[in-house]
Protein backbone atom coordinates (compact mmCIF):
# COMPACT_ATOMS: atom_id res chain seq x y z
CA UNK A 1 0.00 0.00 0.00
CA UNK A 2 3.01 2.41 0.11
CA UNK A 3 2.24 5.61 -1.87
CA UNK A 4 -1.50 4.35 -2.41
CA UNK A 5 -3.81 7.44 -1.55
CA UNK A 6 -7.42 6.86 -0.54
CA UNK A 7 -9.94 9.78 -0.22
CA UNK A 8 -13.38 9.34 1.61
CA UNK A 9 -15.43 12.61 2.23
CA UNK A 10 -17.54 12.60 5.02
CA UNK A 11 -19.94 15.34 5.90
CA UNK A 12 -17.86 17.77 3.71
CA UNK A 13 -14.42 17.44 5.74
CA UNK A 14 -11.85 15.56 3.48
CA UNK A 15 -9.61 12.91 4.33
CA UNK A 16 -6.82 11.65 2.93
CA UNK A 17 -4.94 8.55 4.11
CA UNK A 18 -1.56 7.47 3.61
CA UNK A 19 0.49 5.02 5.64
CA UNK A 20 1.10 6.10 9.39
CA UNK A 21 -0.19 9.76 8.51
CA UNK A 22 -3.63 11.34 8.37
CA UNK A 23 -4.78 14.74 7.01
CA UNK A 24 -7.73 16.84 7.89
CA UNK A 25 -7.92 18.89 4.36
CA UNK A 26 -9.56 22.22 5.21
CA UNK A 27 -12.06 24.29 2.85
CA UNK A 28 -10.74 27.67 1.26
CA UNK A 29 -12.70 30.46 -0.92
CA UNK A 30 -10.85 31.80 -3.82
CA UNK A 31 -12.45 35.47 -4.58
CA UNK A 32 -11.61 36.54 -8.05
CA UNK A 33 -10.97 40.46 -8.32
CA UNK A 34 -10.67 42.21 -11.99
CA UNK A 35 -8.83 39.96 -14.65
CA UNK A 36 -12.32 40.62 -17.08
CA UNK A 37 -11.92 43.37 -19.51
CA UNK A 38 -15.48 44.20 -20.84
CA UNK A 39 -14.45 44.44 -24.58
CA UNK A 40 -13.21 40.98 -25.48
CA UNK A 41 -13.87 39.16 -28.95
CA UNK A 42 -15.98 36.11 -29.48
CA UNK A 43 -12.76 34.09 -30.09
CA UNK A 44 -10.87 35.77 -26.70
CA UNK A 45 -13.87 35.04 -24.74
CA UNK A 46 -13.81 31.40 -25.88
CA UNK A 47 -10.21 31.13 -25.29
CA UNK A 48 -10.71 32.38 -22.25
CA UNK A 49 -13.49 30.27 -20.84
CA UNK A 50 -11.09 27.08 -22.35
CA UNK A 51 -8.38 28.22 -20.03
CA UNK A 52 -10.68 28.22 -16.71
CA UNK A 53 -12.33 25.21 -17.89
CA UNK A 54 -8.93 23.51 -17.99
CA UNK A 55 -7.95 24.60 -14.60
CA UNK A 56 -11.38 23.53 -12.88
CA UNK A 57 -11.09 19.85 -14.09
CA UNK A 58 -7.03 19.99 -13.45
CA UNK A 59 -8.29 21.18 -9.73
CA UNK A 60 -11.47 18.38 -9.72
CA UNK A 61 -9.07 15.72 -10.65
CA UNK A 62 -6.53 16.33 -8.13
CA UNK A 63 -9.90 16.37 -5.17
CA UNK A 64 -9.57 20.03 -4.49
CA UNK A 65 -12.59 21.96 -6.42
CA UNK A 66 -15.53 21.85 -4.44
CA UNK A 67 -17.76 24.35 -6.07
CA UNK A 68 -17.75 27.71 -7.40
CA UNK A 69 -19.76 30.52 -9.56
CA UNK A 70 -19.22 33.39 -11.67
CA UNK A 71 -20.90 36.70 -10.53
CA UNK A 72 -22.97 38.88 -12.24
CA UNK A 73 -22.04 42.67 -12.53
CA UNK A 74 -23.66 45.00 -10.04
CA UNK A 75 -25.06 43.76 -6.10
CA UNK A 76 -26.31 45.86 -3.01
CA UNK A 77 -24.21 46.44 -0.66
CA UNK A 78 -26.29 46.75 2.77
CA UNK A 79 -24.96 48.72 5.77
CA UNK A 80 -24.93 50.18 9.21
CA UNK A 81 -27.77 50.01 11.76
CA UNK A 82 -30.38 52.15 9.11
CA UNK A 83 -29.72 49.00 7.20
CA UNK A 84 -29.20 51.65 3.82
CA UNK A 85 -28.72 49.73 0.73
CA UNK A 86 -27.37 51.39 -2.08
CA UNK A 87 -26.08 49.97 -5.68
CA UNK A 88 -22.88 48.39 -6.55
CA UNK A 89 -20.63 47.68 -7.96
CA UNK A 90 -18.85 49.26 -5.15
CA UNK A 91 -15.19 50.19 -6.55
CA UNK A 92 -13.23 50.73 -9.52
CA UNK A 93 -13.75 47.66 -12.51
CA UNK A 94 -10.36 46.35 -12.05
CA UNK A 95 -11.33 45.76 -7.65
CA UNK A 96 -14.81 44.07 -8.40
CA UNK A 97 -15.55 40.48 -7.26
CA UNK A 98 -16.36 38.32 -10.21
CA UNK A 99 -16.55 34.89 -8.90
CA UNK A 100 -15.38 32.79 -6.12
CA UNK A 101 -14.16 29.07 -5.59
CA UNK A 102 -14.47 26.98 -2.89
CA UNK A 103 -11.51 24.50 -2.64
CA UNK A 104 -9.63 21.58 -0.35
CA UNK A 105 -6.60 22.24 0.59
CA UNK A 106 -3.84 21.47 4.22
CA UNK A 107 -3.34 24.88 4.79
CA UNK A 108 -2.48 28.61 3.17
CA UNK A 109 0.36 27.46 1.38
CA UNK A 110 -1.49 24.74 -0.50
CA UNK A 111 -4.21 26.85 -1.86
CA UNK A 112 -1.68 29.66 -2.66
CA UNK A 113 -0.23 26.98 -4.75
CA UNK A 114 -3.11 25.62 -6.28
CA UNK A 115 -3.86 29.17 -7.59
CA UNK A 116 -1.21 29.14 -10.16
CA UNK A 117 -3.42 27.93 -12.95
CA UNK A 118 -5.94 30.99 -12.81
CA UNK A 119 -6.33 32.41 -16.52
CA UNK A 120 -6.59 35.79 -15.36
CA UNK A 121 -3.43 36.72 -13.82
CA UNK A 122 -2.67 37.93 -17.19
CA UNK A 123 -5.00 40.36 -17.26
CA UNK A 124 -4.10 41.54 -14.17
CA UNK A 125 -6.56 39.56 -12.52
CA UNK A 126 -5.79 39.06 -8.41
CA UNK A 127 -7.31 36.66 -6.06
CA UNK A 128 -8.32 36.45 -2.26
CA UNK A 129 -7.32 33.05 -0.84
CA UNK A 130 -8.91 32.85 2.52
CA UNK A 131 -9.95 29.72 4.83
CA UNK A 132 -13.63 28.88 5.38
CA UNK A 133 -13.93 28.39 9.95
CA UNK A 134 -15.44 25.24 10.86
CA UNK A 135 -18.96 25.72 12.24
CA UNK A 136 -20.65 23.40 14.43
CA UNK A 137 -24.65 23.51 13.66
CA UNK A 138 -26.91 22.07 16.28
CA UNK A 139 -28.84 19.67 15.06
CA UNK A 140 -32.33 21.78 16.11
CA UNK A 141 -31.27 24.23 13.54
CA UNK A 142 -30.23 22.60 10.59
Amino acid sequence: MSGYIKTLRLLDVFLIFKPNKQYVMEKFMLLFQGGMPAELSPEQIKESMDKWMAWINKLAQEGKYVSGEPLLPGGKLIKGNAKNVTDGPFAEAKEVIGGYFIINAEDYDEAVTLCEGYPDFERGGAIIVRQVQKMEIPAEVA
